[in-house]
């Protein structure tokens, strides 16, 4: 059986089988059959992780997409406790669904962004973040886990109790356990306020810094992507949410309908400034709308992407498979200017071409054994159109890299797991914790029993 990703589909990877558990004992069963006979598991939720850590090459796939369940709600404090498998849309509706008349009312504080049909445990699993301007990754967001560890134990963990297995469950990407519980710390839903400005890179930075002061709680800069023009990765759409206390929300969707994006997508292959200038003018006509804390978190993503690219012809009839690439780069947000600078080049000079990009706001992680957010950075996140060929994906890796380089000369990081192409000089620069990690994982799972095809090649990357 071939498994792949759902979004950059550049991952085909043949497995011994899939099984589905529908309770922790069942993914306790499957791993201790599968270490009874010398094998490996990888779980797996949404498919959207695009580095191979979902998936481990001749070895079983345990989805956990059967794991959905309500286990637990507490009104009081503002906790959920649910199956790791659930998707976002459904923890949101059960959140919505629990609350109580004249009791407060709860929601989730962040998630990640650009799509909602992850499951909770892969985005715990990889310490996703959103769109909040003062928030930490989503470690933040965890009250306790249950997990399913490499020998078949299940343990409760959290900051108070087995909190080393904590450490190292939560962005620690599968290695350390099959996360099958995760209690949610909510926040209360409130009204928030949209406010667009079109402004250029260095304006948008302390304009951020001044509605931050103002009480803005979310926000990010999506900026323009035509390479011909002088506003490329420079000029873009500030759009922030404040608190809108005694509003009611609009009932609009926050992000562009279907249709919509199919447009936008269509104009930012073919005529890029066109695509920026619809995008613009989309936003400026809901600059002051309200929207729900939860609602404006959600996106509208295309999940038959590679076959709208097909039957739209954008890249010519006979063409190779193609789709968009991601990568997260991680800068001082004092450095933003210079590494923008740097960006410019080298996307022009590698023929790179961006289909969409973005930057939004991290705080420093302290809670995590491996983090990405090892300082408070601005995050730059770029999908890059990429043509299934050996020099498509070369092109796109060359620019990933030369970006990487950027930002670690200004003190920045990378995001680790979008794909496997960082050098072993920059996974040390920027994780330099690699290797004592690794070390763990090999003592407290010698057999390999929870493995995936990028643990596989981060160890022989790093020699571990």
């Amino acid at each position: 059986m071939i498994l792949n990703d759902v979004h950059s589909r550049l991952n085909p990877t043949e497995v011994a089988g899939v099984v589905r558990p529908t309770d922790e004992g069942g993914v306790i069963r499957v791993l201790c059959e599968v270490a009874a006979r010398g094998g490996s598991v990888c779980a797996f939720g949404g498919r959207h992780a695009m580095g191979g850590q979902q998936f481990v090459s001749g070895g079983v796939a345990l989805d956990t997409s059967g794991l959905c369940g309500v286990e637990g709600f507490d009104p009081e404090r503002g906790l959920i406790r649910v199956g790791a498998g659930i998707r976002w849309p459904a923890l949101v509706r059960a959140v919505r669904e629990r609350e109580v008349a004249g009791g407060p009312s709860w929601a989730i504080r962040q998630k990640q962004t650009g799509a909602d049909d992850l499951s909770l445990g892969g985005s715990v699993s990889c310490n996703a973040h959103g769109r909040g301007l003062t928030f930490g990754p989503m470690v933040e967001d965890v009250e306790s886990l249950r997990v399913v560890r490499p020998g078949g134990e299940a343990v409760e963990c959290s900051r108070g109790e087995n909190a080393d297995v904590f450490r190292v469950v939560v962005g620690g990407y599968g290695l350390f356990g099959v996360i099958t519980v995760v209690t949610l710390r909510l926040v209360p839903r409130r009204a928030m306020r949209r406010r667009v400005d079109i402004t250029d890179l260095d304006e948008a930075v302390s304009a951020i810094r001044r509605r931050v002061a103002e009480g803005s709680v979310y926000g990010d800069f999506q900026f323009a992507i035509d390479p011909e023009d002088g506003s490329f990765l420079r000029r873009g759409v500030l759009a922030s949410y404040e608190p809108a206390e005694g509003a009611v929300a609009d009932g609009g969707e926050a992000d562009l309908p279907r249709d919509r994006w199919l447009d936008l997508l269509r104009l930012a292959h073919r005529e890029k400034g066109r695509a920026f200038q619809a995008y613009a003018e989309h936003y400026l006509s809901t600059h002051g709308r309200v929207y729900g804390s939860d609602d404006l978190q959600m996106s509208t993503y295309i999940p038959s992407y590679a076959e709208y690219l097909a039957s739209a012809r954008v890249g010519g009839e006979g063409e190779a498979e193609e789709s968009l690439v991601i990568s997260e780069v991680y800068v001082p947000p004092e450095s933003l200017g210079n590494f923008f600078e740097s960006a410019r080049r080298i996307l022009r000079d590698g023929g790179s071409e961006v289909i969409y990009g973005t930057v939004r706001s991290i705080r420093r992680d302290t809670e995590t054994a491996m983090p990405w957010a090892s300082r408070d950075f601005a995050c730059v996140i770029f999908n890059l159109r990429t043509v299934h060929t050996a020099e498509g994906i070369g092109r796109t890796r060359r620019s990933f890299e030369r970006l990487y380089d950027a930002a670690l000369d200004l003190g920045g990081s990378f995001y680790l797991t979008y794909h496997r192409w960082a050098r072993k000089d920059q996974l040390l620069r920027a994780y330099p914790m690699l290797p004592a990690v690794l070390e763990r994982k090999r003592r407290e799972d010698p057999r390999g029993v929870l493995r995936s095809d990028w643990y596989d090649h981060l160890a022989r990357t790093l020699g571990v």
